[in-house]
């Protein structure tokens, strides 16, 4: 496959971009690199290899949940810029 510029021109289209020249020209040659890899994977006989569902055997071990000590209320807010004495307080930022 070969990147031209009416590709590159496309994708910053489709991705809401804009690019200069000088950078469309990098850009295609970025690409046609990735897509050269990519071709080059293509060609490799994997016939007798079996498809790979995950990276390693190892399983995703949970921890139980227990209950553990955590720092008071009072604690907390002390690393506080401001509080209200029971909340942290912080600015306004959803406008009504």
């Amino acid at each position: 496959m070969e990147v031209n510029e009416a590709m590159v021109d496309k994708l910053a289209h489709l991705s809401k971009l804009s690019f200069s020249d000088e950078e469309k020209t990098g850009i295609a040659g970025d690409l046609q690199k990735m897509i050269g890899f990519v071709e080059k994977l293509n060609e490799l006989d994997l016939k007798d290899v079996e498809p790979l569902m995950h990276m390693s055997e190892e399983i995703n071990v949970l921890r139980d949940d227990e209950i553990k000590g955590s720092i008071s209320r009072e604690d907390a807010l002390k690393n506080a810029p401001e509080t209200d004495g029971v909340f942290f307080k912080v600015p306004k930022v959803i406008k009504k």
